[in-house]
C-alpha cells in the first residue's frame, strides 16, 4: 500500500530521466537535413516512458521534452508574423514532441500482442509526429521549396526522408528493449497464457 502512495514521485523521477536521456540522444552527431531534421533515436525514451506509466504521463514527459526542444532548437518561420511563431510552435514543437508520450494508447488494443502493439504505438506517434512535421512544412516553411514543385509535395518528401527511417529505426528499436525489459515489470518479457 505505501508503495502505491508513492507511485507518483517514482512516475515523475522517471519521467525526468527519460526526457533528459531524449535530449541526451538527441546530441548525438547524426546526419542533419538542411532545413532541420535529421534521423535520431531520441524518441524511444518517450516512447518506453509511456508504455511503463500510461499515455498521461507520457503526454507529460512529451510536453516537457517539447519545451526543451523550443529552448534549445527553436527556429524561427520565415515569414515573421505571430500566427507563423504560433503555428510554428504548435506543429514543429508542442505536437511534434508531445505526441510521442501518447504511443501507449496505440498499443493498448494488443493485449494478447503486446510486443506488435509496443511496434504500432511507436510506429503510429512517429507517424503522427511526420504529420505535424509535413503541415508545418507546407504551411510555415513553403519558401524553401524548390521553384516548380508545390510546397505540400517539397514538404512530404523532405520531412517524409528522415521521418520515416525514424518511425521504422524507433518501433525496431523499442520492440527490442521492450522484449529484453518489459516496461510493466522491468524484467525480462514473459509471454502471457
Amino acid at each position: 500500500m505505501k508503495t502505491e502512495k508513492y507511485r507518483w514521485i517514482v512516475s515523475l523521477v522517471e519521467g525526468a530521466v527519460m526526457v533528459a536521456l531524449a535530449i541526451v540522444l538527441d546530441l548525438i552527431p547524426f546526419p542533419e537535413w538542411p532545413q532541420g531534421g535529421s534521423i535520431t533515436v531520441s524518441m524511444v525514451p518517450i516512447v518506453y516512458y509511456s508504455y511503463r506509466h500510461g499515455w498521461k504521463w507520457g503526454l507529460l514527459a512529451g510536453t516537457v521534452n517539447a519545451a526543451v526542444q523550443i529552448i534549445t532548437g527553436w527556429s524561427a518561420p520565415p515569414a515573421g508574423t505571430f500566427v507563423s511563431f504560433v503555428l510554428c510552435a504548435l506543429l514543429d514543437y508542442l505536437i511534434a514532441f508531445a505526441v510521442i508520450g501518447i504511443a501507449d494508447i496505440f498499443a493498448k488494443p494488443f493485449k494478447k500482442h503486446r510486443i506488435a502493439g509496443y511496434a504500432v504505438g511507436a510506429f503510429v506517434v512517429s507517424m503522427i509526429r511526420y504529420l505535424s512535421s509535413f503541415l508545418s512544412g507546407w504551411i510555415l516553411w513553403d519558401a524553401y521549396a524548390p521553384e516548380g514543385m508545390p510546397a505540400w509535395l517539397y514538404s512530404l518528401t523532405y520531412n517524409g526522408s528522415y521521418m520515416i527511417p525514424n518511425a521504422i529505426l524507433t518501433a525496431v528499436l523499442v520492440t527490442l528493449i521492450c522484449l529484453a525489459v518489459d516496461p510493466a515489470t522491468l524484467r525480462p518479457m514473459k509471454k502471457r497464457k
